[in-house]
């Protein structure tokens, strides 16, 4: 995992509509990156479904939401439109980001989530996620932190 204080590494990803996704397009923002192990199984469903019930609290101080998992996009895309989702969720079949983030676990992507600051630097990181309530949990630790 990386170190808090840290520069977030930069990565290009595509995401659910086959876009390509930058971190380093969000420079100036503050960002949630959360990595979780699968789509549509149910502890990720919650942890989205959150996501995606808080956005307006999280948009309201231009907050970004970037969700990775080593789904394929069609397999993001399916998510992303049966659940609704507002946010981008970003595809690393081959987990390098993963790998870079310290997210690779054994079996599956572990549930991690960075938030990084508006100078790209990790500000927090969470490696022990509940998925029901942690876009609070986010939300309350960036206000504590003092970051927007």
């Amino acid at each position: 995992m990386l170190e808090i204080g840290s520069d977030a590494p930069d990565f290009e990803l595509k995401n659910q509509d086959s876009e390509s996704v930058k971190l380093s397009e969000f420079k100036g923002k503050v960002v949630v990156l959360y990595f979780y192990p699968k789509d549509n199984t149910p502890g990720c469903t919650t942890e989205a479904c959150d996501f995606r019930d808080s956005m307006d609290s999280l948009k309201k101080y231009g907050i970004v939401v970037l969700g990775v998992s080593s789904d394929s996009v069609n397999s993001h895309k399916k998510f992303h439109d049966q659940k609704r989702l507002n946010f981008n969720i970003l595809s690393d079949q081959k987990k390098e980001v993963i790998k870079m983030y310290g997210a690779d676990g054994p079996l599956f992507t572990r549930r991690i989530t960075y938030i990084i600051d508006k100078n790209q630097k990790v500000a927090h990181l969470f490696d022990k996620v509940h998925p029901q309530g942690h876009s609070r949990e986010v939300l309350e630790k960036i206000n504590e932190l003092h970051l927007l």
